[in-house]
């Protein structure tokens, strides 16, 4: 199924995975004009305007839609969209099952290429990304001012939180995108990735080596940018831990090359698909359970001598995986939680245990991006992620509905990648 063009819009069917579960939040912007908004801004004299998948509401399919050029301003740089990651959270988005501003433009896990940067942008961010970078961006697009931001919390900023997640804007309150034909704005979820180019923050970007692929090296600013913070710092991980991640699609899959990167003694992979656990022993999974088939907690117990890991990763964000990371840990193990619910999912966990035996249970969206980006690209450099098998579909930019019904039917094992390369 390929993205619906705008002149069918008003009576495009539905697609049949994003039924209707609540609408999305609708904030109107100022009435006054950004002049970011103004139309004729061009790039080294090419494109005035440019390509974007739109999400409106839940129901209704996405569709392409020309935009004006999105202008970067003092501390942004403007990309050249090489390559965008299929996410969860999006979908998440696109079901109405997290609620965002709407109409948007989803993806958040980019590569590409530096085109412009904004004006006033200070000379050190200039000539660490020069035009013509090769770059990764992290989902997580830090201010680097704010009060967890100062404190090297970056994954907890606030203005993050407060404009992007929130209100689908950059940090002064406004969007990026706005429509060619009529000028209305469209929100942004992270940085708009699903479009030929995008606007981010310098502060959460990284240069991208020319010898890491642009459409493999997408996943590392969140499916392995978030197994990294969940495992690094969440769980502060050291060598020699055993380490169960429960559900082994795109994040979980990374989960376990990060665990087998820091020296893990046993990487235990539990999932219900055996495609999935089989390609799971390929990037680094010790054991694998198939939870459909077996008690997954008794299960990982037998495995580690009847104690339980030292470290277990909930990466579905259902709650049933949630109870059976908390009891998949031994005394004193830490149960980290990184994957997305529904709104108002709950979780449920032993308190006598919780308190008795020292459990702990850690919640983990992401990693640090000034710190942890630049690690990730190392780590990936020296060959320690498999990110060709990670890489289980590649799609073109038409086709993003298609792999979105896909991921959320089961039927990518692991990541699913838009080629945007435009």
């Amino acid at each position: 199924m390929s993205i619906s063009s705008a002149s069918r819009r008003a009576g495009a069917g539905a697609l049949p995975l994003l039924r209707r579960i609540g609408g999305a939040l609708r904030r109107p912007f100022s009435s006054e004009p950004d002049p970011a908004s103004a139309p004729g801004y061009h790039v080294a004299g090419g494109p005035s305007f440019m390509r974007g998948a739109v999400f409106w509401e839940p129901g209704r399919p996405l569709t392409v839609e020309e935009f004006r050029m999105p202008r970067p301003k003092a501390g942004e740089l403007l990309i050249k969209t090489k390559a965008c990651g299929v996410c969860h959270s999006d979908l998440h988005v696109l079901k109405g099952e997290l609620p965002f501003s709407s109409p948007c433009v989803v993806g958040h896990e980019i590569t590409g290429e530096v085109v412009d940067h904004g004006t006033h942008t200070p000379a050190e961010i200039i000539n660490r990304f020069p035009v013509g970078s090769h770059v990764v961006g992290a989902f997580i697009m830090p201010c680097g001012n704010c009060f967890y931001c100062v404190k090297g919390q970056e994954d907890l900023c606030e203005s993050f939180f407060a404009y992007n997640r929130a209100k689908g804007t950059l940090y002064d309150g406004e969007t990026r995108l706005f429509l060619r034909s009529n000028g209305k704005p469209v929100y942004m979820y992270s940085m708009g990735g699903l479009a030929e180019y995008c606007v981010v923050p310098a502060n959460a970007l990284a240069v991208l080596p020319n010898s890491l692929p642009y459409t493999e090296s997408a996943i590392l600013g969140c499916a392995v940018f978030t197994a990294y913070g969940a495992l690094r710092h969440a769980a502060e991980m050291r060598a020699g831990d055993s380490v169960a991640v429960i559900g082994v699609g795109g994040v979980g899959s990374s989960c376990l090359q990060i665990a087998k990167a820091f020296g893990a003694s046993q990487v235990i992979a539990v999932d219900v698909l055996d495609e999935k656990l089989q390609n799971a022993r390929t990037l680094g999974a010790t054991h694998t359970v198939n939870a459909a088939k077996e008690d997954a907690v008794e299960r990982i117990k037998e495995i580690t001598d009847g104690r339980g890991v030292d470290v277990a990763v909930e990466a579905l964000g259902k709650a049933l995986t949630f109870s059976q990371c908390a009891k998949s840990v031994r005394d004193g193990g830490k149960a980290v939680m990184i994957g997305l619910a529904a709104t108002n999912v709950m979780g449920e966990v032993d308190i006598t245990r919780l308190v008795r035996r020292q459990v702990k249970i850690i919640g983990s969206y992401g990693a640090r991006a000034r710190q942890d980006l630049p690690q990730i690209v190392k780590l990936a450099e020296s060959g320690a992620f498999n990110l060709k098998n990670t890489i289980s579909r590649k799609c073109k930019f038409e086709e993003a509905n298609s792999a979105y019904e896909d991921l959320d039917r089961g039927k990518i094992v692991g990541r699913a990648v838009v080629e945007i390369m435009s």
